[in-house]
């Protein structure tokens, strides 16, 4: 990559080098170790605060548990169930702080909770639960729940089982791409100065005399070379892969994580044709949701008890079958069987484990871990938490700081800092956007409303420098044209470094739309290529790459990879 031109964008593919040699030189004031949302939340609160910020990532950005959720910025409806107010009140609050700062990206969501005799929840239970879980979350106005009688509820999702359903509930949640939402967190931390890299791996600590951390022995995965980081103070924010660090740093004690899978499968909208999202029964007692999305709809997810493969997590034929049965059972009149099935993702909950709890029963709290050697690891959390996670974890750091140092330092200003610029400031600015946008792809040849939904909800105003490329490239095709400007602008001002992370976590194109990845697969390995100055060999990788990423997305395997 040495012949790579240096972008104005502070967070492009093509300032790798100055980033590594920054890296080198730089004693930060904070190092980050892991690029999900945990650890682009910490990185975006301290910068933002004048910290000197670093964040490595040994893979990609929000390739772990940060882009297997159920892509859900929700209130926590059934940790009311474990008595978690706490964690209800939070989540609730949270949702609409984030909801605020990324409104085409973290959008309303009306949920339908259909009730059934023998289910769940009672039509009392779930009135006085719902009207507790809007008191906490701090719900009003339209979004405040709505109770419905047995033909309301039908009208709202006719293919439920009219002989069970005996009525439902409106209540509200928010809807989100985590990979995309990580990335906006990262790339705004980036332009408060933050040093932030994907494809590097920690791979030990360096200790002086008093066996504190005074480096990270890291690898560029790249090129192969290894280097070292200093700090005057270190955070692990790396998810399941948190007792690992902790053990490098032999930190590791009694309390560790508990790892649970869960899965979610895909289906073409018209195979799964719900006119809303959905959260129903499954017989084991838990819940599971049905959400429409774009072109598809899917369901998850599973949770249970994992010991494999953290690198490679999949779905098994029991995964499938468990929520086929589920879907089935719920709309009677679907019978939809694994063939229906377009696509799954498969991702790991780092809990903390607790003794005689089933994996559905484990606390979602986030718990911080500090050891002799100056380490901070955080681990368990939500999604919709990343902003209060991020904090707790910097008040650790901040707690070993001196008067004089903290007094530098500004207060936190995450709640108030808008995570794409310019900025969509409401729900409503973004809708109206999204119209602009449908009339301008229709002037270039593009006229269903799939692409100007795609294009707003995953990059909102910076859709129209997307846009604005296609003029650039001279394909007939203007799709082709289109897909190709979205790739210059992720290489260019998303750290774009291989094709899965096109593909896979800047798009979604894996789970959402996985049959336009071998319309362009070779459009784009081509401009890849062009664009990284990749030979032969590193083609061939991230062509069998991305393979291996379709496959675990479209197999269902007799067993977990060990």
């Amino acid at each position: 990559m040495s012949c790579m031109p240096k972008t104005e964008s502070p967070f492009s593919v093509f300032n790798r080098n100055q980033q590594i040699e920054k890296l080198q030189s730089d004693t930060f004031d904070l190092a980050i170790i892991g690029g999900g949302i945990t650890g682009a939340g910490i990185a975006l609160d301290a910068a933002s605060r004048g910290m000197n910020v670093c964040l490595i990532e040994k893979n990609d950005f929000a390739s772990g548990t940060s882009n297997k959720s159920t892509k859900l910025i929700h209130g926590g409806l059934r940790y009311l169930k474990q008595f978690e107010v706490g964690l209800v009140r939070e989540s609730g609050s949270e949702r609409a702080i984030v909801h605020k700062l990324a409104p085409h990206l973290v959008t309303p969501e009306k949920m339908l909770l259909p009730l059934s005799e023998g289910g769940t929840y009672g039509k009392i239970m779930t009135s006085i639960g719902l009207k507790v879980y809007d008191f906490l979350a701090d719900v009003h106005g339209d979004d405040s729940r709505i109770m419905l009688d047995k033909a309301e509820t039908l009208e709202k999702e006719p293919l439920l089982d009219k002989a069970v359903t005996i009525g439902g509930a409106l209540y509200a949640e928010y809807r989100t791409d985590d990979a995309r939402l990580t990335l906006e967190v990262l790339k705004k931390a980036a332009s408060f100065g933050a040093t932030i890299i994907n494809y590097c791996e920690m791979q030990g600590f360096n200790y002086n005399a008093h066996s504190k951390i005074e480096s990270l022995n890291c690898i560029d995965n790249n090129s192969n070379r290894g280097f070292t980081i200093s700090a005057k103070s270190y955070i692990s924010a790396t998810g399941p892969w948190a007792d690992l660090i902790r053990t490098k740093d032999h930190s590791i004690n009694h309390k560790h994580l508990h790892l649970t899978k869960g899965v979610h499968i895909v289906f073409p909208q018209d195979k799964l044709p719900i006119q809303q999202s959905i959260y129903f029964d499954v017989e084991d007692g838990r819940m599971i949701f049905a959400i429409p999305r774009g072109r598809v709809t899917y369901v998850g997810t599973t949770d249970t008890n994992y010991t494999g493969h953290k690198d490679r997590v999949v779905a098994t034929k029991s995964d499938v079958a468990y929520l086929l049965n589920a879907i089935n059972k719920t709309f009677p009149d679907i019978h939809l069987t694994v063939n229906d099935v377009e696509s799954n993702w498969a991702g790991l909950r780092p809990l903390i484990h607790e003794d005689d709890k089933a994996p559905s029963e484990l606390s979602r709290k986030d718990e911080l871990f500090v050891s002799d050697t100056g380490l901070i690891s955080i681990a368990g959390g939500k999604l919709t938490g990343y902003r209060k996670m991020a904090h707790r974890a910097l008040n650790a750091v901040l707690d070993r700081l001196n008067s004089e140092e903290k007094n530098k330092l500004d207060t936190s200003q995450t709640e108030h800092i808008a995570l794409v610029e310019p900025s969509l400031n409401t729900y409503e600015e973004a809708q109206e956007f999204e119209i602009k946008l449908s009339l301008e792809l229709k002037n270039l040849g593009v006229f269903d409303t799939y692409h100007a939904w795609y294009l707003c909800s995953n990059y909102g105003h910076q859709a129209r420098l997307i846009l604005s490329k296609t003029k650039d490239f001279d394909n007939k095709n203007i799709l082709e044209r289109l897909i190709r400007a979205e790739l210059w602008f992720t290489i260019n001002y998303e750290m774009v470094n291989s094709l899965s992370d096109f593909f896979v976590r800047r798009t979604g194109r894996l789970y959402f739309d996985i049959s336009s990845i071998e319309k362009y697969r070779g459009i784009i390995l081509a401009d890849c290529a062009r664009y990284l100055n990749w030979d032969k060999d590193r083609t061939a990788f991230e062509h069998k790459k991305l393979g291996v990423f379709i496959q675990d997305a479209t197999t269902y395997y007799d067993a977990e990879f060990k």
